[in-house]
């Protein structure tokens, strides 16, 4: 894939559909209330993995050739990625290998190996664990699916962006979990090659490694019936 397009977001879109679920968007007065606009929930956390990583995961695994599904993919993630990645791959007849480090809970750790994937537990950071996730990938020939800096995987992610635009025309601005870029990026894309007026705002939070809205719920606004957004 060259350049990223909003074709290319259709397209994940058709490919993914038979295994993510278009998750609702929901109305939040209570945050309405607070901020001074119409603002409504993406509930990603309904995702069989619990977020919405499980979109570009699938989008990334669907489009690995023959011989480079034999072989398998490889990722490193604390949590959401890797159990995306897991059940992806197990959906689609494909081994999976996962990084962690032993910083990440086991709970988490857990969650991962229930989706069938091969775990490995590396080193005591993230840096540590993608040295070892790399090495793997490149003696046994596997797929390295990173967990943003990846074409499909941002198309897939962009599928999102499709959602709240069919289900709320009136969208103005949206507030996206920044974390490594994927997500806001296929969001991003999707909506500004609709309406170049549509505010992206990037949210992160400084207590957290992963960001806000990691969970996978983030927010939109319309001010169609409301004032206009002041961030």
């Amino acid at each position: 894939m060259a350049g990223l397009t909003l074709g290319d977001i259709y397209r994940a879109r058709q490919a993914i559909a038979p295994f993510v679920r278009r998750t609702p968007l929901v109305r939040s007065d209570a945050l309405g209330a607070r901020t001074g606009g119409e603002v409504h929930l993406k509930l990603e956390t309904l995702q069989e993995t619990g977020a919405f990583k499980l979109r570009g995961a699938t989008n990334r695994i669907l489009a690995l050739g023959p011989a480079e599904r034999a072989r398998g993919v490889v990722a490193v993630s604390t949590g959401n990625h890797a159990r995306a990645v897991g059940h992806a791959a197990r959906a689609q007849g494909v081994p999976a290998v996962v990084c962690m480090s032993s910083l990440v809970p086991q709970n988490k750790v857990a969650a991962v190996r229930a989706t069938g994937a091969e775990v490995h537990i590396a080193g005591r950071n993230q840096d540590a664990a993608e040295e070892v996730a790399r090495a793997l990938a490149a003696e046994r020939g596997l797929t390295y699916v990173s967990p943003f800096d990846d074409p499909f995987v941002i198309a897939g992610q962009g599928t999102l962006g499709l959602e709240l635009l069919e289900d709320l025309p009136a969208l103005d601005c949206v507030l996206v979990p920044l974390s490594g870029g994927g997500l806001i990026g296929g969001i991003a894309l999707a909506l500004k090659s609709a309406d170049r007026r549509v505010v992206v705002v990037a949210a992160s939070s400084s207590s957290s490694v992963n960001g806000f809205g990691a969970s996978g719920m983030f927010s939109g606004m319309s001010s169609r019936a409301a004032p206009s957004p002041s961030w």
